[in-house]
């Protein structure tokens, strides 16, 4: 008899998560006059080795739910708990040993990476930073394995971010996510600003380091297709809410309804449309031309202005036609 393995229990819960910027007015003394709700109630769980995507609108609050999870900002109200710790109330010593399990890869790769360093330099700092890799000579075997890794010659870590594509560089910051070997990656619409086919090869290469090294991932994008290619499970948010947990398969066949409810109400009121039109007694009919002259002749109650093609045109109710010249 075989005994089921235990659930490990969720890697990320976030209850109840609210982050408003507040909004003031006056130079001298500043007056609390509103707030913007950027995350407004939100509530989600991401178990290890799980991929959910996050889908909405531009504006609906995704970057700014992944830089709360991140703790870039700290949020106005709920928890996120991170294998059972509440990121939410650490400050910012307890935050340095929990920032190596949490990585993330930005939207812009052209914004994200110092033009001032070398990818080699790049990829270097954030090991230097958590002491890592101490020696310098595997620092630099790491820094061409992660090139590797993502699809990069190792010759690359000598080149400055300009001297590479834009899918080079996401790669790059790919790489720079992994150096610190982390459980939980945000990929805050990580493939928004590459060309199609770009975005194809990234997805994919997204795909194969979850699978290799058991990663729990957390994308983000405004289109659906692109998260139907990622995640097992997926969110759709609106207006800084997230409804409730669906499948891939699930939002597909939801989706498709709404398109046919959709189609079909255009067709049902455009057809009342016409058949109003074609029932109103004052209704106007199709302009007509002259077939002689050309000229518009307008409602069928009109003549021809022309006398010498004047009986061409279709005469009034209860007159005759003038007698052709």
């Amino acid at each position: 008899m075989t005994v089921p393995a235990a659930d490990p229990g969720p890697l990320l819960e976030v209850r109840g998560l609210r982050m408003h910027f507040p909004v003031t007015e006056g130079m001298i003394a500043r007056r609390h006059v509103g707030d913007v709700k950027a995350v407004d109630g939100v509530d989600l769980t991401i178990r290890r080795g799980e991929t959910l995507g996050l889908v909405g609108e531009s504006g609906c609050g995704k970057t700014t739910m992944g830089r709360c999870i991140l703790r870039l900002e700290k949020p106005t109200a709920g928890a996120i708990l991170y294998d059972g710790i509440d990121i939410a109330k650490l400050d910012r010593r307890e935050l340095v040993s929990l920032r190596r399990r949490i990585q993330v890869i930005f939207q812009d790769p052209y914004s994200s990476l110092n033009p001032r360093q070398k990818v080699g330099s790049i990829l270097a700092e954030p090991m230097m930073v958590h002491g890592v890799e101490p020696d310098q000579r595997r620092r630099t075997d790491r820094v061409h394995e992660l090139l590797s890794i993502c699809g990069l010659n190792p010759n690359f870590a000598d080149r400055y971010p300009h001297e590479m594509s834009g899918g080079q560089r996401q790669r790059v910051g790919i790489a720079r996510a992994l150096a610190l070997n982390p459980e939980f990656i945000v990929c805050d619409e990580a493939v928004s600003a590459l060309d199609v086919s770009i975005q194809a090869q990234i997805i994919n290469l997204l795909e194969d380091l979850r699978d290799k090294f058991n990663l729990t991932n957390w994308p983000s994008a405004t289109s659906c297709s692109t998260i139907r290619c990622i995640p097992t499970h997926a969110h759709c948010w609106r207006r800084c809410r997230c409804p409730t947990r669906r499948s891939r398969r699930a939002a597909r066949f939801s989706r498709c309804r709404a398109r046919c409810r959709a189609r079909s109400t255009r067709r049902r009121a455009a057809s009342s449309t016409r058949a109003a039109r074609s029932r109103s007694p004052n209704a106007k009919s199709p302009a007509r031309n002259c077939a002689n002259c050309g000229r518009a002749i307008g409602s069928p109650a009109v003549r021809c202005n022309n006398a010498e093609r004047r009986a061409t045109a279709r005469p009034l109710k209860g007159r005759r036609a003038s007698p052709k010249a």
